[in-house]
């Protein structure tokens, strides 16, 4: 209570256009929101938590402000009922959602909004009809539709408006029970600000002994964060009672202990590593222990402890359970009674038709009932488990009240229309979502954000409330750069809608050529802003706004000196730099041909290598032979036309015979010249045996083909045979013995003929003369009998020149020799006219059958096809 007094004491006195707003005029509370002083609404708000912040010591919820200012007025567009979309007057009676969003409605809003049967829920699967809020859709009961006119608080019906006070507020102070945050209980303490609107602040009590949660630690906190962790080690003893908690200072029950060990299972046959909270577990072995009965086993799998009674013992029944067998052993197995089994099927209503048997009865039931359909409108009788529907589409209105249900076999209870409701909302931009219903649409859900040009000033309003909103006010520079090159030059000016004003400066922009312009600046400007409006237009088709760019620069008119086409010397001429051109001097061209070894005789012309225009005149084309230098050992010329660089290897011919002369060799000239002597006198060597005559003797050289002189001059190692004078006594001598008979005798060998070498060197015998006359007979003998004819052949006459005239030697054939070649070709021309003819004869017969046969096959066709003909 000290509290609220000294908050009540340092309320200042209220604003005059606050207080002249006390007529509930709309318009009044505009202006007063959108003129008024700054620091009057700021200092209300300072007193209205001067309580709580002197309390707390901190700053107030970031959403309570915004609530305060939404409340009394100033917040202008926010203070808006989302039902019917009209400002809410500071005289108007409303309601306020205390339960989750804190928005405000009109009372006569929100009471028709409760009344509606798409924002109730009556049905019968609910315990009790509800309503829901419009924003947060918060469910409320029937009971707590608003009657009434209350306060923030809720303790003083229809507050009166007063200007001293926040309105729709009582001005005591609040005392709504405190909670904890994140839970759903109290903390026992009252809110010690005034009536207010929107959620309570946390609570500002001061606890001196607060525990942390795991309880090692205490310190004075507020209520509350009396809940905090002290950010040291639990150390609770966990659920196993061996371990402890090493997390930190949490909230809540301690994890699961997660120490590693090596544990057993139930029947302790396996071990395994586990953590601490699931060392007790069960192996996938079976049990193979034995009942107390000793003649069954344990099917229970792994467990502790000894497997225990027969499940078998005891009381013991036939299958249905209607006859007991006493004294009847665990492994005996029951009989059957006999009797029907009459357990109840999965139906419920009929028994088990069947005699007492073991395992489970039927799961459908056959017993044939009558039924009738969903909707009531057709019975059959059909098997129990069987549901009976028609056909019949069921014609009620749904819920909504206009579409029908037109399900088939419907029971009355029709379910929610399914439709899209697609009805334009008040706001006028866009349609209801929500399911098809009856009465009046849910208000638009969408907030519109309302900003300046650049967005850094914006608020909210709910949609269709934004058409006669104005843009707030922005301190900020304007966003928009200009699209001249003096954006970081020129002077900023703040935010706007409209154009920006023009730049004022120097062009200064640079042309291609190097130079800058020197007129006022003349740049691109930037699009015009649209002027600020939300109103609704008619839709037309939006027109690009493109930069509207300024005048070109106009041309450069400094003078500059331009060369000719050929950058001769002492050739340049003054020029207008934007008219500046190339031309052609009296002079020659000069420049180098592609040869690289004469220049261009034509005159002055544009060269390619000065600019990228494809109107140049290329140089004339070198035609002259190369002229250049051949080396010394090279005799041939050029064959290239003039070119650039070296010449190429010189691929002349040149022919060199072998050594001995019994071959030529073919070198390319630049490969026979760049050898050696060495290697010269090498690759002319033939391979074979040397051809040249020896001097001496009528041999040839004994030596592979070799530079020089022959070595076996006098040494020539060759067998020759040795005559007498008379040709009757011959023995084999070697070469230089007989050289060196003929030099003892003082002939030359040189002067004695091939023929004739050896010859004379023996002395002749005494049987020399007879032989010779011997010889002499038997010849006159022979010539005797020989048949003297004349000689055809010549001497020198190749023996293929002979062969080929034997064969064209022509033969004299008799005249019955001609005479059957005659008529045996004319017996030959006979033969193959007859046959000619009998194949035509055939032929022309064969053709007239065919068309016979084709004629019959048509005329039994026609008769089939009309055998009335």
């Amino acid at each position: 209570m000290a509290a609220a007094a000294t908050a009540a004491t340092s309320v200042p006195p209220p604003p005059t256009d606050h207080i002249s707003s006390s007529d509930g005029d709309d318009d009044s509370s505009t202006s007063a929101s959108d003129g008024g002083p700054s620091h009057s609404s700021s200092a209300v708000e300072s007193s209205v938590l001067a309580s709580y912040l002197n309390a707390s010591g901190g700053k107030p919820p970031s959403n309570l402000i915004p609530f305060l200012s939404s409340a009394s007025g100033r917040g202008g567009p926010q203070s808006s009922c989302l039902i019917c979309l009209c400002r809410i007057r500071l005289s108007d009676p409303v309601w306020s959602c205390s339960s989750s969003c804190f928005s405000l409605f009109h009372l006569p809003c929100i009471q028709s909004w409760s009344l509606q049967p798409l924002h109730s829920s009556s049905s019968s699967s609910s315990s009790a009809p509800s309503w829901s809020c419009p924003k947060c859709r918060f469910p409320y009961p029937k009971s707590d539709v608003p009657r009434s006119y209350l306060c923030f608080c809720g303790k003083l019906q229809d507050p009166p408006l007063d200007p001293w006070l926040l309105p729709h507020s009582c001005g005591e102070i609040c005392a709504r029970p405190l909670g904890l945050p994140h839970l759903d209980t109290t903390c026992g303490h009252t809110c010690l600000l005034l009536c207010h609107p929107g959620p309570c602040p946390p609570c500002p009590q001061l606890v001196p002994a607060a525990r942390c949660f795991c309880g090692s630690h205490q310190e004075a906190r507020r209520c509350a964060h009396k809940l905090f962790s002290c950010g040291k080690i639990c150390n609770k003893p966990l659920e196993c009672g061996t371990h402890r908690c090493r997390e930190t200072c949490h909230q809540g029950e301690c994890p699961p202990c997660m120490v590693k060990g090596n544990y057993t299972c139930g029947c302790g046959k396996v071990q395994q590593e586990k953590t601490c909270s699931e060392r007790q577990f069960r192996c996938d072995n079976p049990c193979n222990g034995v009942h107390s009965c000793s003649k069954h086993k344990c099917e229970r799998g792994c467990h502790a402890g000894p497997c225990g009674d027969c499940p078998r013992q005891g009381r013991r029944t036939c299958p249905c359970g209607k006859q007991e067998y006493k004294g009847l052993g665990c492994d005996v197995e029951l009989p059957t009674c006999g009797s029907t089994c009459g357990k109840f099927l999965k139906c419920g209503r009929h028994k088990c038709p069947e005699r007492c048997h073991r395992g489970p009865c039927v799961e459908t039931c056959r017993t044939m009932v009558i039924k009738s359909c969903r909707c009531g409108g057709s019975k059959k009788e059909v098997p129990c488990y069987q549901d009976l529907t028609c056909e019949r589409k069921c014609q009620r209105i749904r819920d909504c009240g206009r579409h029908a249900c037109r399900r088939r076999c419907c029971d009355g209870n029709c379910p929610p229309c399914p439709e899209i409701c697609d009805r334009r909302l008040k706001c006028g931009n866009h349609k209801c979502p929500s399911p098809c219903h009856r009465g009046v649409c849910s208000p638009c859900p969408l907030m519109v954000s309302i900003s300046c040009l650049c967005g850094e000033a914006h608020f909210e309003v709910p949609c269709g409330t934004e058409k006669n909103q104005k843009p707030p006010k922005c301190s900020k520079k304007c966003p928009i750069s200009r699209l001249c090159r003096h954006k970081l030059l020129s002077r900023p000016h703040k935010c706007h809608y409209g154009a920006c004003p023009p730049c004022r400066l120097v062009c200064g922009e640079e042309f291609s050529c190097g130079h800058s312009c020197k007129e006022r600046c003349h740049g691109p400007i930037p699009p015009a802003n649209p002027e600020f409006t939300l109103k609704p237009k008619k839709k037309r088709l939006e027109r690009v706004i493109e930069a509207t760019p300024g005048s070109a620069c106009p041309p450069c008119k400094e003078i500059v000196f331009v060369s000719c086409f050929g950058q001769h010397l002492s050739q340049e001429r003054p020029m207008i730099c934007a008219n500046k051109r190339q031309f052609s001097c009296d002079n020659l061209c000069g420049n180098p041909l592609p040869c690289g070894n004469h220049y261009c005789t034509k005159s002055c012309h544009l060269l390619d290598t000065q600019t990228g225009s494809t109107y140049f005149e290329p140089c004339e084309e070198c035609t002259l032979p190369c002229q250049k230098d051949r080396p010394a050992w090279c005799s041939h010329a050029c064959l290239l036309p003039c070119h650039v660089g070296n010449c190429g290897p010189c691929k002349a011919l040149v022919k060199r015979s072998c050594h001995c002369g019994s071959m030529k060799h073919v070198f390319e000239c630049t490969y026979y010249n760049t050898l050696s002597n060495e290697e010269q006198l090498r690759v002319r060597a033939c391979g074979g045996p040397c051809h040249r005559k020896l001097p001496n003797c009528p041999h040839l050289c004994s030596e592979i083909c070799h530079p020089g002189q022959c070595p076996s001059i006098d040494l020539c190692m060759k067998k020759v045979t040795v005559r007498c004078s008379c040709n009757a006594i011959k023995k084999e001598w070697i070469c230089q013995d007989v050289l060196k008979a003929y030099k003892k005798s003082g002939r030359d060998p040189k002067d004695i003929s091939k023929s004739q070498f050896g010859v004379g060197l023996l002395a002749c015998g005494r049987n020399c003369i007879k032989e010779v006359q011997k010889d002499d007979s038997e010849m006159h003998l022979r010539k005797t009998h020989e048949i003297k004819e004349p000689v055809a052949e010549a001497v020198n006459v190749p023996k293929r020149k002979r062969r080929r005239e034997r064969g064209k030697e022509t033969r004299h054939a008799s005249r019955f020799e001609a005479i059957k070649t005659t008529f045996t070709r004319c017996m030959w021309v006979m033969l193959v006219i007859l046959v000619s003819i009998m194949c035509a004869y055939w032929c022309y017969k064969g053709i007239f059958r065919l068309s016979d046969w084709m004629n019959e096959v048509d005329e039994q066709r026609m008769r089939k096809r009309f055998p009335r003909l």
